[in-house]
């Protein structure tokens, strides 16, 4: 697969999330977890993202079962900084953050992770103060690099001054463009790699999408204003004729949706998520469509900015989330 840049580490132009490996989504198992990142060493995917939320430590765990057993090297990504007592909160303060990495240090069978994200900035603590954190987990040998999630352009000036960041994570898909007003501009002047998750729209840039109606009980998308009428059936509506100009030129809608991605910058890095050797397979070719200037004005005049109906995240999900726009 071919390379980009990331915590000073070549890695897989496509990355791989792995919030799913916990059942987020529907059902697992471990034995499909494990061949779906079998897959991803045999494909060149070796860029593997994780937080100590997603199954409350159960995904982490998963994938340090797996590189227990394997002995595989790929570079690893974990975040922390929201918490639920029993409310969801944040917090960025030296000992939840410790306390945190530690955790996920355990988990995953690591006395180091090559990337370790705030996964949500807490307002109230000054992002400097959380750098100089940071820093010193560095310093210690703990994490290779430091990341910011889900924050604003002017966030990651503050925190860059103090200490280099060496990636900024955020939503970003055909669907979801708020990062060009700004965020994706200043990664790429500041030498900062920019991760994009849930570059398929939450699975409705696939071939594989199988509705709402079949989501499973307490499904993450179920609240989501897209997922909503009357906007679900509008994005619906308008997806399809993605769909079907996938389809003409012979391409999953996944993997082109992943090579748009990919074509907005050379610092750009998507992790799709998924659980299954198959679909990764499938998300893999998009490092191999070559998108050509007609193509993106093809795809950009089915599917321009602003397209999707509907917010991206409801009140409740929003919070946290920086906004600069």
């Amino acid at each position: 697969m071919k390379q980009r840049k990331l915590a000073g580490a070549e890695v897989g132009a496509i990355g791989l999330g792995c919030m799913s490996f916990g059942g987020i989504y529907g059902a697992t198992d471990e034995a499909e977890s494990f061949a779906c990142m079998q897959a991803a060493l045999d494909l060149g995917v070796t860029h593997w993202d994780v937080a100590e939320i997603y199954g409350g430590g159960v995904c982490e765990s998963v994938i340090g079962r797996f590189l227990a057993q394997t002995g595989a090297q790929v570079t690893l990504a974990t975040k922390a900084g929201i918490y639920a007592n029993p409310e969801r909160y944040f917090s960025n303060d030296e000992a939840h953050l410790r306390r945190s990495l530690e955790g996920s240090l355990g988990r995953l069978g690591r006395d180091r992770v090559e990337l370790f994200y705030i996964h949500r900035r807490e307002q109230e603590r000054p992002v400097e103060e959380v750098m100089e954190t940071l820093a010193g987990f560095v310093e210690e040998g703990l994490i290779g690099a430091i990341g910011l999630s889900e924050i604003a352009p002017s966030t990651l000036r503050r925190a860059h001054a103090v200490h280099p960041v060496a990636a900024v994570q955020s939503e970003y898909s055909l669907w979801t463009r708020l990062p060009e007003l700004g965020m994706i501009q200043t990664c790429d002047e500041l030498g900062v790699a920019f991760v994009a998750f849930s570059p398929l729209a939450r699975g409705m840039l696939s071939d594989n999408f199988q509705g709402r109606e079949n989501f499973p009980p307490g499904d993450f998308r179920t609240p989501n204003p897209r997922f909503m009428d009357p906007h679900y059936h509008a994005n619906l509506e308008i997806i399809a004729g993605f769909k079907a100009y996938c389809a003409g030129r012979g391409w999953p809608t996944s993997a082109v949706a992943l090579a748009w991605v990919l074509a907005q910058g050379d610092h750009i890095i998507p992790i799709p998520g998924t659980r299954t050797a198959a679909h990764l397979a499938e998300l893999a070719r998009g490092a191999e469509i070559a998108l050509t200037a007609e193509d993106l004005a093809e795809i950009n005049n089915i599917l321009p900015p602003g397209f999707a109906h509907g917010d991206r995240y409801s009140d409740a999900q929003q919070k946290g989330n920086e906004a600069y726009c």
